[in-house]
């Protein structure tokens, strides 16, 4: 095990020293939410943003931001490399209690943990990646970044035991999200997303490539996309933090846009990023 510097409740220490309770509700219950914050040569991708969503995590579980964004910002730096793209990973709990115990304790304080990891590319990162669908059956608060995900784990271990990279999940009959990432798809030249809901959480990735597509005059809406739509869709796009934009060129065995990436795709590729580029 990489022997990395982490952040635990105040300390910088080595990761196989790091330990917290058994009795924190984070291993208990899944009481907890987290972020992931990509960094590009030591610089945190659109910080504020990150720190905006935490916020509204924090306040959909009814906990308290332990910190302000400025100390946030002191506290993940240290853990960056400048010389690296990495992600920060943060994760808040409700903290340790005294039992176990469904009801929120009193006087309890936040766990408060933080590390780095390099950001790999994927296989099929530019070259395109195989997916499936499968019903959505999650509970109704997905727009909240909880670090309960089992329901996503098991959907996205399906998808590889089937030999695909993501699941695409699917509500009545409309697309939500991957089982980790957003949904892109290309309708007729135009460039559709599910909109925000308490059905899918609104990755960061995906607020800022409508942002490029805006200023770049590339047709774009946020609308349902039925899973007829998605199957007959010119592309098929998966975005998040680590991931950025992977074309899907395969859906349930089908190929999608001729089996490979598309043009809007390389398109919005190529300005993303440059849009990195330019932050660095």
């Amino acid at each position: 095990m990489e022997n990395k510097t982490v952040y635990l409740n105040g300390r910088y220490l080595p990761l196989n020293e790091a330990r917290v309770s058994v009795l924190d509700r984070g291993f208990l219950f899944g009481d907890g939410v987290y972020e992931v914050i990509p960094s590009y040569s030591g610089h945190l991708f659109h910080f504020d943003k990150h720190m905006e969503r935490l916020d509204r995590s924090l306040s959909g579980i009814r906990l308290g931001n332990p910190f302000p964004y400025a100390q946030w910002l002191e506290i993940l730096t240290p853990l960056l490399d400048p010389a690296l793209d990495q992600y920060v990973y943060l994760q808040v709990t409700r903290g340790s209690a005294e039992k176990r115990d469904h009801a929120f304790p009193k006087q309890i304080r936040p766990t408060v943990f933080a590390m780095s990891s390099a950001i790999v590319p994927l296989p099929g990162q530019n070259s395109g990646v195989r997916a499936m669908t499968m019903p959505d059956g999650r509970w109704q608060l997905c727009h909240i970044k909880a670090i309960t995900l089992l329901a996503n784990i098991l959907y996205r271990q399906e998808a590889v035991e089937k030999d695909c990279t993501e699941a695409i999940l699917v509500r009545g009959d409309h697309v939500t999200e991957g089982a980790a990432s957003n949904v892109f798809a290309v309708v007729d030249g135009v460039l559709v997303t599910p909109p925000k809901s308490h059905e899918l959480l609104p990755g960061i990735t995906r607020d800022v490539l409508l942002e490029i597509a805006e200023r770049n005059h590339i047709s774009y809406r946020e609308d349902s996309i039925s899973l007829e739509t998605l199957k007959s869709a010119d592309e098929i796009w998966l975005t998040s933090s680590t991931r950025e934009i992977m074309p899907v060129v395969e859906l349930d065995s089908a190929p999608i846009g001729g089996g490979k990436p598309g043009p809007v795709w390389a398109t919005m590729n190529r300005l993303f990023q440059n849009y990195k580029q330019s932050l660095r």
